[in-house]
């Protein structure tokens, strides 16, 4: 089922010395931490803050990633995060983001993942919300 209606993002990131390998090129893990902290940033938008998480005991949880790695970012580039929801069924959703460097419109990462919401303590699936689908 199409997620038209749910939010999509966009979330500048600076690439810091930390993020990158000994050649001054970002570090594989770095772009998911990326999509990470877009992905997070995404589902406060959708209803789903953090603290909220916490007290409720429901979390998105990541079951599959899919990621291409197109074209180096270097340490101390703006990079821009872009991404959200393409894709709900009743228990899985599936977001797809991409890593541009804004300055020249270069794609550096495309990234898909597969999620569902689990209730802990437990780990059991739910059904996504209907709102979402509205």
């Amino acid at each position: 089922m199409s997620a038209a209606n749910l939010p999509r993002i966009e979330h500048e990131v600076t690439v810091m010395f930390y993020d990158t390998d000994c050649a001054a090129v970002v570090h594989n893990l770095a772009y998911l931490r990326f999509v990470e902290e877009a992905r997070t940033i995404m589902a406060e938008k959708m209803g789903m803050p953090l603290r909220q998480m916490v007290e409720t005991g429901l979390y998105p949880v990541v079951l599959r990633t899919e990621i291409d790695y197109r074209s180096p970012g270097k340490v101390g580039e703006r990079l821009v995060v872009r991404g959200g929801v393409s894709e709900l069924s009743r228990v899985r959703f599936w977001v797809d983001f991409e890593i541009v460097r804004p300055d020249d419109a270069t794609v550096l990462v495309a990234c898909r993942q597969s999620l569902a919401l689990i209730r802990m303590p437990g780990a059991k699936a739910e059904r996504l919300p209907e709102a979402w689908f509205k």
